[in-house]
């Protein structure tokens, strides 16, 4: 089920999203993720509108959205393909008429999944934190 985040979830959504992370970016260091641990934690999200799928007690992945902004969105990697991911994204769409997303142009496989979901290539900058290009995607309802 998809629920509201709540405080006690913050260690568990930042595990996930680390693990993820360097699973995901094997283009980028390890270390890079490990030092934005604390702003996730300190600033990222509090800020954010954050949910979490939990299924029998466990959380499995999670996403956030900054106003219409999909600004994570993340699948523990044991669980990946299992269908955790449309959930979550399902749920974020439904919850704003368009979402804007950026994603790291050398994550095939997420702008596959994205593309999927009826995301579409609007721009590309380079994110100014590690130097490396991302897509600029959309989606609206």
């Amino acid at each position: 089920m998809i629920r509201e985040y709540k405080e006690a979830d913050l260690e568990r959504v930042l595990e996930i999203w680390l693990s993820a992370s360097i699973k995901a970016h094997s283009f980028i260091e390890a270390e890079f993720w490990e030092s934005k641990v604390s702003d996730m934690r300190e600033m990222y999200i509090p800020a954010s509108e954050t949910f979490v799928f939990e299924s029998e007690g466990e959380i499995n992945g999670f996403y956030s959205l900054y106003e219409n902004t999909l600004a994570a969105i993340f699948v523990t990697p044991g669980a990946q393909g299992k269908g955790i991911g449309t959930l979550l994204l399902n749920d974020a769409k439904s919850r704003r008429e368009s979402l804007q997303l950026a994603v790291y142009k050398d994550n095939c496989p997420s702008i596959s999944f994205y593309e999927k979901h009826g995301f579409i290539s609007m721009n590309e900058k380079v994110d100014e934190h590690t130097g490396h290009p991302e897509l600029i995607m959309e989606y609206t309802s």
